[in-house]
């Protein structure tokens, strides 16, 4: 996936804007205003393109153990974050989505029953 088919996915879900809160190239996917994913730009443009996905713990850790191309999440709390390089071609669309939707998923599970509902219904 490019990064305009990740804009594309993440812009489709239910409350999500687009950001740059730390700085000019670091696009930040948020559901009511909570990041769910982290895309260095700069990075892209160097065809180096990876993205930081917010993860269940246990589930992040069976990820990086069966894939070479998700590692602790770059400069986020390892625990709750992923880094996926796409670059390497490892990763299928596919599971991309899949763990899109995990983020987004995690940070609406975290967030207020009446803000649930809203994002869930």
């Amino acid at each position: 996936m490019n990064i305009e088919q990740i804009r594309d996915f993440c812009l489709n879900k239910k409350e999500v804007t687009e950001h740059f809160p730390f700085d000019t190239v670091t696009l930040v996917f948020k559901v009511a205003g909570k990041m769910f994913l982290i895309a260095p730009l700069d990075k892209w443009d160097k065809g180096l393109g990876s993205i930081n996905l917010k993860c269940d713990p246990e589930y992040a850790i069976e990820l990086r153990e069966s894939y070479e191309s998700i590692v602790g999440g770059f400069h986020s709390n390892k625990k709750h974050w992923n880094t996926l390089y796409l670059h390497q071609g490892e990763l299928k669309a596919q599971l991309i989505m899949t763990l899109i939707n995990h983020s987004y998923e995690m940070v609406v599970k975290g967030m207020p029953k009446k803000d649930r509902e809203r994002l869930q219904s």
